[in-house]
């Protein structure tokens, strides 16, 4: 089946303590990226657009081009274990893709609609404690994933991982500032702490299981529309003032490096 969990003693002793040891990195990410005082100039920092622009080009350069391999993978575990219930993915592992930038931009909408009620109220220009968990467990749950990815990706190999990682740290930088802009103290009180601590969840559970092939298609599916809608959201807005520049450098330079491997 498409969902086939099974335990694994694969991953080397040396993966294990790397891919460790890069988890508890992209971890510290979220626990002092709010310190990095330069991020929160205006107009936008030009890093957090360069940064942006290294995740996306990652999202285009190597993860949907994955996925016409992932859509063949996929269509062959459907047809060896039927599985009715998830038999549209056989043409259509996009469509995980589309769920993925759906979601957070339906998590956006929420913080941002939550923030407009309280100014209103006079309440601040903060979300509400119920808007603040939803946003915290959905991308808790999207930090895990990561790091189960950092164990199980679609290529294997030291220079993939190294590659995602970068991308991941990178993209997480940009995630941490917006989280913060939603939530204010909480996040940095509580949020923050929650995120890093995801991401070893998630890395844990990759040492001890593995999911079937087709499975990790469908999360990377899943991870590269998160990405592109949580980059874009960042990005996009005009009272960002952002650096369009340095979103088409950070792409550019990482597209021409991942093409040249």
């Amino acid at each position: 089946m498409l969902t086939e969990i099974s335990e694994t003693p694969t991953p080397s002793v040396e993966l294990v303590i790397l891919t460790g040891c890069l988890a508890a990195g992209l971890g510290l990410i979220h626990l002092f990226a709010g310190r990095l005082r330069f991020l929160q100039s205006a107009p936008r920092s030009r890093w957090l657009s360069f940064s942006s622009g290294v995740s996306v080009a990652y999202v285009f350069v190597h993860i949907l081009p994955d996925l016409s391999e992932a859509q063949r993978t996929i269509q062959e575990t459907l047809q060896r274990d039927t599985n009715p219930e998830l038999a549209f993915l056989e043409h259509h592992v996009y469509l995980v893709a589309l769920v993925g930038l759906a979601l957070f931009y339906g998590l956006e909408r929420v913080a941002k609609v939550s923030r407009q009620r309280n100014q209103t109220n006079g309440s601040g220009d903060v979300t509400s404690t119920g808007v603040f968990w939803l946003h915290i467990v959905s991308f808790a749950l999207y930090n895990a994933l990561i790091g189960y990815l950092l164990l199980h990706r679609e290529v294997p190999g030291l220079t993939s991982l190294l590659f995602f990682t970068i991308a991941m740290a990178l993209h997480f930088v940009v995630n941490d500032y917006g989280l913060r802009e939603h939530h204010k103290k909480i996040y940095d009180q509580l949020g923050r702490w929650i995120l890093a601590a995801a991401i070893i969840a998630g890395w844990a559970i990759g040492n001890r299981t593995k999911l079937s092939e087709a499975a990790i298609a469908v999360l990377f599916a899943f991870l590269a529309g998160g990405v592109v809608l949580n980059v874009l959201k960042e990005e996009l807005p005009e009272e960002r003032e952002s650096r369009f520049w340095a979103f088409a450098l950070g792409a550019g330079s990482y597209a021409a490096i991942l093409l040249g491997l």
